[in-house]
């Protein structure tokens, strides 16, 4: 019977290499999962090439284990992409694209990764930012083991910054864009997180029988970029790069890119027309000083993972939930479907698995929840529509999609595309409309990195390569149109307090 158990578990592991010794081991404790979320973080980091970002402990995390440079999120905005996280399923599959529509009113029997791990004997806690909560939209209680935790902390500590009367928007924000004041680092959410992190690796190690699902969501760089003054300091603002162009794409559709709205709520931006250079050489600083400060939290993390000794029980992931755009094109914020606002980070450390490694292979953040079920031994539930990649982490050469999708609404039109890894195609209609209705872009990533012009009408052949790839999904499902009705759980809760991130 012995025989048969380590047989089995031998072929539960051979994916990512685990060893006959740590498959015996595995039969009576899983694999815990330390899964670490940053807003708006884009792959500028030291461990990406970036020579300008002070991100030690990052570059520390990638050295560990795999660093993923095909990475894609699945929408680029907090909800419909942390959606994608959670349930494994794709925004055009839900049929929600905006911030209010909580998933369960398009897929209320949905198992979310941390529900699935629940189930399946792990504790599972939430802290910060993992769902998107705020604009309506609620947290998903029965994907914890214990209630979700939140810092708790003012977003500004200077009063210069909220001295501007607010702009006339409603719940938008009531202060500047950026912060450099000289406080310490829990003074802001990012080090309480972080010190509640520590918290619950702690406890969470004193009983080494129970695994641990354990979910960390940083905010920053998410505007406003505040950071200490600290690590400003670690900048030189004359030597940071800035955008190349300030014009779209030529011959891309009018209404594909987008100007900043986000950040022009802000009280000391414009409300329209370009950015002032010495605002964007500003907020591109605040921007790496966010960085850099949320690194720093995240270092505090990889010390106690090493004071501990958990790395060897522990599957330990990074992920930024979509990108950002910082002036390029003009354009500010995520909220399009170009490379600036749609590649992420992806950094994942698993016990035998690559170390120091770079993978080009492409995954979509679908792909997370079904590749962190094989790696702990779970069974992948059905209905997903991510692949896992387990199979990467042991050889970062392998293949597991020839190309990644990802969408984003324009009023009642819907650009769906499809990248792989020279191209990026994206085909604007409504969903549901007849394909001959459709408008496209096309951007060759090898001849032009910077998607200077939209290339699709002088390669027909080209979209109707991508194009072939893109119709064997089903077809994209319109916005579901209950929001305003209230937002389904499986079981009663209180209605949670409004956030402004978005």
């Amino acid at each position: 019977m012995l025989r048969l158990v380590l047989c089995f578990l031998l072929t539960m592991n051979s994916a990512i290499g685990l060893s006959s010794a740590q498959a015996v081991e595995s039969a009576s404790k899983k694999l815990n999962v330390l899964m670490i979320c940053v807003d708006d973080l884009k792959p500028i980091l030291g461990c990406y090439g970036d020579s300008i970002a002070k991100t030690p402990n990052l570059d520390r995390l990638a050295a560990r284990g795999l660093r993923f440079h095909g990475a894609y999120c699945n929408q680029a905005v907090c909800s419909p992409s942390r959606n994608s996280l959670m349930t494994g399923i794709r925004p055009q599959t839900l049929g929600i694209y905006d911030l209010p529509t909580n998933f369960r009113k398009a897929a209320p029997d949905a198992v979310t990764v941390a529900q699935h791990f629940k189930n399946n004997g792990y504790e599972t806690q939430s802290l910060g930012k993992i769902f998107h909560v705020g604009h309506g939209n609620i947290d998903d209680q029965v994907s914890w083991s214990v209630p979700s935790w939140k810092p708790k902390a003012p977003t500004y500590h200077l009063a210069a910054s909220t001295s501007l009367p607010a702009k006339p928007k409603g719940n938008g924000p009531k202060g500047v864009a950026t912060e450099s004041a000289d406080v310490s680092d829990s003074a802001y959410g990012e080090g309480q997180l972080a010190e509640e992190i520590i918290v619950r690796l702690k406890t969470a190690s004193s009983n080494p029988e129970k695994s641990f699902f354990i979910a960390g969501g940083f905010i920053r760089p998410h505007l406003p970029f505040i950071a200490p003054k600290r690590y400003w300091d670690l900048y030189n603002p004359a030597t940071l790069p800035m955008p190349k162009s300030n014009k779209p794409p030529v011959d891309a559709p009018k209404y594909a890119p987008q100007f900043g709205g986000e950040l022009r709520a802000y009280t000391d931006m414009p409300n329209e027309g370009n950015i002032p250079p010495e605002q964007v050489r500003t907020l591109i600083h605040g921007y790496y000083a966010a960085t850099s400060y949320m690194d720093a939290q995240v270092g505090k993390v990889l010390d106690t993972m090493d004071s501990l000794k958990l790395w060897e029980t522990t599957i330990v992931l990074l992920w930024g939930d979509h990108g950002w755009h910082l002036g390029d094109h003009g354009m500010w914020c995520k909220h399009t479907n170009y490379e600036q606002a749609t590649r992420v980070p992806f950094l994942i450390a698993v016990p035998s698995g690559a170390s120091g490694k770079a993978t080009k292979s492409l995954i979509e953040t679908v792909d997370i929840y079904p590749t962190l079920c094989e790696l702990a031994g779970l069974p992948i539930p059905t209905g997903l529509d991510g692949q896992s990649f387990s199979k990467v982490i042991k050889d970062p050469y392998a293949i597991t999609r020839e190309a990644i999708t990802h969408v984003y609404p324009r009023n009642e039109l819907l650009g769906r595309a499809i990248r792989n890894d020279r191209y990026r195609l994206v085909e604007w209609k409504k969903p549901g409309a007849d394909p001959s209705s459709a408008e496209f872009e096309l951007y060759d990533y090898d001849l032009d990195p910077e998607e200077s012009k939209n290339i699709a009408k002088e390669n027909p052949e080209i979209v109707k390569q991508l194009t072939a790839i893109l119709y064997r999904q089903p077809e994209a499902k319109p916005q579901v149109k209950s929001a305003s009705q209230g937002n389904e759980q499986p079981k009663k809760t209180k209605k949670q307090p409004s956030k402004a991130n978005s």
